[in-house]
């Protein structure tokens, strides 16, 4: 079975990570936070996480389903069109889809709800 959050995918959002992508990316956007407003806390916590990130995929793997709608796919629509809604049209929410479209994420303040809480959405779309 193929996991939901890869390995491979969360060191290249790793690479973001003084940004905390891989740790929005693996369910973690307490952290994630952190992470955007202290630079990785200061570098360190980045250079580390390059040795936690498996831990944070195994643990993302017992924490999400797999179904119908592929994490990953989420996130990379999310992060490279989320302004546009395109990651909230392919989990089939059209309406909040084009409404993302046609305010740019809702000013942003929508991107940034999705940023959060995205895993949890495509975990509560798979459970159905």
């Amino acid at each position: 079975m193929t996991p939901t959050h890869p390995v491979l995918i969360g060191y290249l959002y790793w690479i973001l990570g003084i940004f905390g992508a891989h740790r929005f990316y693996f369910g973690r956007p307490v952290t994630g936070a952190i992470w955007f407003f202290t630079g990785g806390v200061l570098l360190i916590g980045w250079i580390v996480d390059l040795f936690l990130i498996p831990a944070m995929a195994e643990d993302a793997a017992r924490r999400y389903r797999p179904g119908r709608f592929d994490y990953t796919l989420c996130w990379v629509l999310h992060t490279f069109l989320g302004l546009f809604g395109v990651h909230r049209l392919y989990m089939g929410k059209i309406f909040t889809g084009v409404l993302f479209l046609l305010t740019g994420g809702l000013l942003g303040v929508g991107f940034v709800y999705d940023l959060l809480t995205l895993n949890e959405q495509v975990d509560e779309l798979n459970s159905a």
